[in-house]
């Protein structure tokens, strides 16, 4: 069973806040173990739309039953609540982040949560409706990146490498705003990463995660200025569980079936380079 998730900032700030208030005074344990997990129930999935919960529909149709598996795909179009929703235990497991990204919403709103394992990467890639390579990006010219930490940073590490801007020694990708030494002459909007592909008319170009770009009919291979290299890339999309739930045995099924050649066919299939497998184990 596949549910979307409609969010609003509004619903993802009081999640947030409530998050806050209850990780303070509970009970928990959260480095309890759940090997004991009851494996007759569904595992239930936090997923963006695109490509995780399409990945996660492909596994359910064709491979969960064989394998035993009931699986539950609820859909968010926000990058805060799978998080949270996870760590309340609303959710069982999420789909939609790196490695980067959760250990920075971890260490900003003290939660609990670990990478059981990577599974594809989504390249981040530069766009734009009004101008057809990066030559013709000028000085006076906007550009609209992410607005979260780790791909603020990631964005602004794919206009420096290419010659768009100069970023300050050794910032990585951490880099802010600030951290920009020479911004040749361009103004930058910072967004919300999931409204960025709707306001590339709005822009010169934009810095746009891959699964958005895909949502908003971009093909990331094709109509990107610029993409971000695979090879020795930190972002591959991970399954996120809470701290205890490593040994759940249906997220390891889960995981399991995510690694398999049968999904790595479906996202070369799919996706033709614009999502790429990049199966890995939980990091150590």
């Amino acid at each position: 069973m596949r549910t979307s998730i409609k969010i609003t900032a509004a619903a993802a700030a009081t999640t947030a806040l409530a998050l806050g208030l209850t990780a303070c005074g509970t009970d928990s344990d959260p480095s309890s173990e759940s090997g004991g997990a009851d494996t007759s129930k569904a595992l239930v999935v936090a997923a963006s739309p695109t490509p995780h919960a399409d990945i996660l529909g492909f596994v359910e149709k064709n491979l969960a039953e064989k394998a035993g598996l009931k699986l539950e795909v609820k859909e968010f179009t926000d990058y805060v609540l799978p998080n949270t929703a996870t760590e309340t235990g609303q959710v069982d497991a999420n789909f939609f982040q790196h490695q980067p990204y959760l250990d920075d919403f971890n260490k900003k709103n003290g939660t609990h949560l670990v990478s059981v394992g990577a599974v594809h990467l989504e390249p981040l890639g530069l766009y734009s409706k009004k101008v057809k390579s990066l030559d013709s990006i000028k000085s006076g010219q906007t550009v609209a990146v992410p607005n979260d930490t780790t791909n603020e940073g990631r964005a602004l590490q794919l206009l420096a490498e290419n010659g768009l801007i100069t970023l300050k020694d050794g910032v990585g990708t951490s880099a802010k705003l600030s951290d920009i030494t020479d911004k040749k002459g361009l103004k930058f909007k910072e967004l919300e990463a999931a409204t960025v592909p709707r306001a590339l008319g709005d822009v010169d170009a934009a810095v746009i995660n891959g699964n958005y770009a895909i949502e908003a009919d971009l093909k990331p291979a094709k109509d990107a200025l610029v993409l971000e290299k695979a090879d020795g890339n930190p972002y591959a999309n991970i399954v996120a569980v809470k701290k205890g739930d490593e040994k759940d045995p249906r997220v390891q099924k889960l995981v399991k079936l995510l690694h398999s050649d049968e999904v790595k066919k479906f996202i070369e299939d799919t996706y033709q380079g614009s999502v790429v497998p990049a199966f890995g184990d939980a990091k150590s």
